[in-house]
């Protein structure tokens, strides 16, 4: 009998930073298939920015709930593969997350809550030769192929008592006033913000400051809320407060980068 989350495991989510120009996620899909034919693989991103554990955090953590319960989420963002960091499997109330332990599981096991936490660094169950530089292969895409035909977790390595932590994103909520992050850029230039909605409001006006300089944006539901070209600031369908420009790019056109500082005034 399984232990833990009891639904079907037969969904595996993969998030790298490896990109389509070469045969590594196709390499690790094959791995999975000949161990679990049956099992259900979503790429969930391979654009991760490369060696970037923080962005791979927020894309996790912003997804991992939409998925089933019992779905394993692998994530292979590892700038320390063949260190003496440690391989992970970790069994949440709902889910199951497989990677390195380098932060990148942290944000989204720390949410769902963790139930227990295995170091499969030597586990029995990756493959009998494992390289230096390609863990994805050899170790988890393994790894997760056992747990989706039901191996538990405790069975694939020694249990342990912690895993690497990650900063939170810095959100500091100061009465009108909310401090920031900009925690990623997507691929549309929108400023994804380290903060959840907390104080605005459909209507509010809002002061962007920044250290290069400030704009004024309206907080609204939707890019079509305001004429094209406009700054606004919005909750994103994840849940994160985002700095947009309707059918155009935040980033170029406030300069702003992953890291940068925001302060958020409601005028």
């Amino acid at each position: 009998m399984m232990s833990g989350a009891v639904m079907a495991r037969g969904i595996i989510t993969l998030t790298t930073d490896f990109g389509y120009g070469d045969p590594y996620v196709g390499i690790m899909k094959g791995v999975i298939a000949s161990i679990n034919p049956e099992a259900r693989i979503v790429d969930l991103s391979h654009d991760v920015k490369p060696y970037s554990v923080r962005h791979a955090a927020y894309l996790l953590l912003a997804s991992y709930k939409w998925f089933p319960k019992g779905t394993i989420h692998v994530v292979v963002v590892d700038p320390g593969v063949g260190t003496e960091r440690r391989s992970l499997v970790v069994e949440t109330e709902n889910y199951f997350f497989v990677g390195p332990d380098n932060g990148s599981l942290y944000w989204a096991c720390m949410e769902d809550g963790v139930r227990r936490i295995i170091d499969a660094s030597r586990s029995n169950f990756r493959l009998p030769v494992v390289s230096h530089t390609f863990h994805g292969r050899d170790v988890f895409a393994p790894l997760a192929a056992w747990l989706s035909l039901g191996m538990p977790a405790e069975r694939l390595g020694v249990e342990v008592s912690d895993m690497m932590s990650l900063d939170p994103p810095r959100c500091v909520v100061r009465g009108d006033v909310v401090e920031t992050e900009v925690l990623t850029v997507d691929r549309f230039g929108n400023l994804i913000l380290g903060c959840r909605n907390a104080i605005f409001r459909p209507g509010d006006r809002v002061t962007v400051s920044f250290d290069k300089g400030v704009l004024q944006a309206p907080y609204v539901l939707r890019f079509a809320d305001v004429p094209r070209g406009t700054l606004l600031l919005h909750t994103n369908s994840l849940g994160f407060l985002e700095v947009s420009v309707n059918m155009g790019n935040a980033s170029v056109t406030t300069g702003l980068r992953e890291g940068d500082r925001v302060w958020l005034r409601r005028s």
